[in-house]
């Protein structure tokens, strides 16, 4: 979940009390906040970066603290693609002008999302530089010793715009044929993997619809989760929606559930349940549903950085507790 408080890409101390919080909270993996992998993948200019080596170096921090209590640290890298430069969301989350202090957004084609400014469309040479801009990043991201790497190919940003036919108009080898429009993602798939030892873990978090007539939907990505299991990814993380302005999605609890479930027993391909899962027992019932592998937490956890522990609690699971906190215990509801 970001948290639009970096400067120029370096985490503050907001980020590591952000953090320390799920660590000491209860949850088996945190994941950082998506990191943008070239300074023109922001979405704001508060976005955390991972584009240098300073930047990776602040960074270990939150690993380092995880280890040290027991806890899986990941992280994501990402490009905002067409639906960057924007203001904040608490400072109206509207475009940047370059006056401002904005920039240009790139992505697939030089189609706008929703009010957005137009993007320009990236060359093929440009393409090239951002897979070495994602394959950098997850080298820093390894140094920094992260158990996870998650790259982010969700929610309108640049690499799921290069998978929908709504934000994908192109007519060379990256666009027209769902082959060609997946061919980036599964590049930076291939070539992230092969500097990822076996003993840390690739996810992709797709929007599995686009939730819109002729969009991208449920089969293309049971097709790219077979694509990118066959290129060493370990696990699906199945979110949706984000790439079409004006798409009307049914939110609620467990809305995305099911597209996790079809595309694990579709594929065999571990899946994350994402989204409106809001109690312990909510996430239980949807692993025990089965083909599902994993669930993640965000808006619950922002809410309640303990979560982990009153879920726990609530099923009457025994985990342990932060010595500092353990005489809290009898106070939870």
């Amino acid at each position: 979940m970001c948290q639009y408080s970096a400067i120029n890409g370096l985490i503050q101390d907001w980020h590591a009390v952000h953090y320390g919080a799920f660590i000491t909270g209860g949850a088996g993996l945190v994941m950082v906040e998506a990191a943008a992998v070239r300074p023109e993948g922001r979405i704001t200019p508060g976005d955390v970066g991972i584009w240098t080596d300073q930047q990776a170096q602040l960074l270990a921090e939150i690993p380092r603290f995880a280890h040290a209590h027991g806890v899986i640290a990941g992280i994501q890298i990402a490009h905002a693609g067409r639906k960057a430069a924007i203001h904040a969301p608490w400072n109206g989350g509207s475009p940047l002008s370059l006056e401002d202090g904005g920039w240009q957004g790139e992505s697939a084609s030089p189609l706008a999302f929703g009010e957005y400014p137009n993007p320009r469309e990236l060359t093929i040479p440009e393409i090239e530089l951002i897979k070495a801009d994602f394959v950098a990043a997850a080298e820093r991201a390894l140094v920094a010793d992260f158990d996870v790497v998650e790259i982010h190919a969700a929610h309108g940003y640049l690499l799921h715009s290069f998978l929908s036919p709504i934000s994908n108009q192109r007519t060379d080898q990256y666009g027209g044929s769902l082959e060609n429009r997946m061919r980036l993602l599964c590049d930076i798939a291939s070539q992230v993997r092969s500097v990822i030892p076996a003993n840390r873990a690739l996810i992709v978090r797709i929007s599995a619809s686009d939730w819109v007539e002729g969009g991208w939907d449920i089969k293309d990505s049971v097709e790219l989760a077979r694509q990118l299991q066959a290129r060493g990814v370990d696990m699906i993380d199945c979110s949706s929606g984000g790439n079409v302005a004006t798409a009307q999605i049914p939110f609620g609890p467990g809305y995305q559930v099911d597209f996790a479930k079809q595309i694990q027993q579709e594929t065999g391909m571990p899946t994350v349940a994402v989204g409106g899962i809001q109690s312990g027992r909510q996430a239980e019932e949807i692993l025990e549903s089965g083909h599902i592998s994993a669930v993640m937490i965000g808006r619950a956890l922002l809410g309640n950085p303990r979560w982990p522990l009153q879920a726990a609690k609530d099923l009457g699971e025994q985990v342990p507790w932060p010595k500092q906190y353990v005489r809290g215990y009898l106070y939870t509801d």
